[in-house]
């Protein structure tokens, strides 16, 4: 029964979650967790590999994510790394203009989300170049849950809560006003280094199973984020390794959608933990 003992708290969470999202007519099921790819028009993000050198470099980019499992590709075109500044509207929308074309052209069979904050971002975005989600990492706003109703899209909610009680306190209004204005598919996402010290990531790290009580998917994004090397005491190039053993841990606590730089390794650890999970199913069923 060892298996069994193990996932079975995993396998409570995720039955209760709505597990699908519709992503432009393309409906993707969550049933088994899936990969976001981070795909960053811009020159200063925190992970330099992250960064849009060139067309040649950043096609070469996508095509390895797509080969390699990915299920989503997030653009920004503005960088939101701790102490950055965040560059204005126009050039945000000047710098997704001129890259989106060339991801459509590479992955025109991947769906796409815009990482924005901005409504008018997001609505230029799904209305030009047919981009699929809206991954807001604001906290929400008024005029952003407007734009995204009257889009239609899914939409990625993140908290900049410290904890996971107030958290879901904020989420359960938010989430009730998007669903009387029409927003079908919500997607949660704790906000692993928005808001938070250090410890507090790990405290909502610790307890992110009870977000599951909102039934709605979770996206967890920590890849080689602060709370990873800061604590490990070396440089986000360096963090693969603690990012790769958080996602195993985010994956046990029921996440359903990973958002990576490194997508070979989120896509192993994806296969590892489902493993673990159908291993319990067939000893429950013995």
């Amino acid at each position: 029964m060892y298996f069994a003992q193990l996932a079975l708290p995993l396998q409570m969470m995720k039955n209760k979650a709505s597990l699908s999202l519709d992503l432009g007519g393309h409906l993707l099921s969550l049933h088994t967790p899936v990969v976001m790819g981070i795909l960053n028009a811009t020159p200063d993000s925190f992970f330099a590999e992250s960064r849009v050198q060139d067309d040649h470099a950043a096609t070469q980019r996508m095509l390895d994510m797509v080969a390699h499992g990915v299920a989503i590709l997030d653009i920004g075109g503005c960088s939101t790394r701790p102490g950055g500044t965040p560059v204005d509207e126009k050039e945000e929308m000047s710098r997704l203009r001129r890259f989106l074309p060339l991801v459509k052209r590479t992955c025109p069979d991947t769906p796409l989300s815009v990482d924005t904050f901005r409504p008018d971002v997001a609505r230029m975005c799904v209305e030009e170049y047919g981009v699929a989600m809206v991954n807001d990492v604001s906290g929400g706003s008024d005029d952003m849950f407007r734009m995204v109703a009257r889009l239609r899209v899914p939409y990625v909610l993140m908290s900049t809560q410290p904890d996971v009680t107030t958290m879901l306190r904020t989420f359960a209004t938010q989430v009730d006003v998007l669903h009387d204005m029409g927003v079908a598919d919500i997607v949660l996402d704790p906000g692993f280094g928005f808001g938070k010290t250090l410890d507090d990531n790990y405290r909502v790290l610790a307890h992110m199973e009870r977000l599951h009580v909102m039934g709605l998917p979770l996206l967890v994004g920590v890849s080689r984020k602060s709370m990873i090397h800061r604590l490990l005491g070396v440089t986000p190039d360096e963090a693969l390794n603690g990012t790769s053993i958080i996602h195993t841990l985010a994956l046990m606590k029921g996440a359903h959608i990973l958002r990576v730089h490194d997508v070979q390794p989120a896509v192993e650890a994806v296969r590892i933990v489902e493993h673990l999970t159908n291993m319990a199913k067939e000893e429950k069923t013995q």
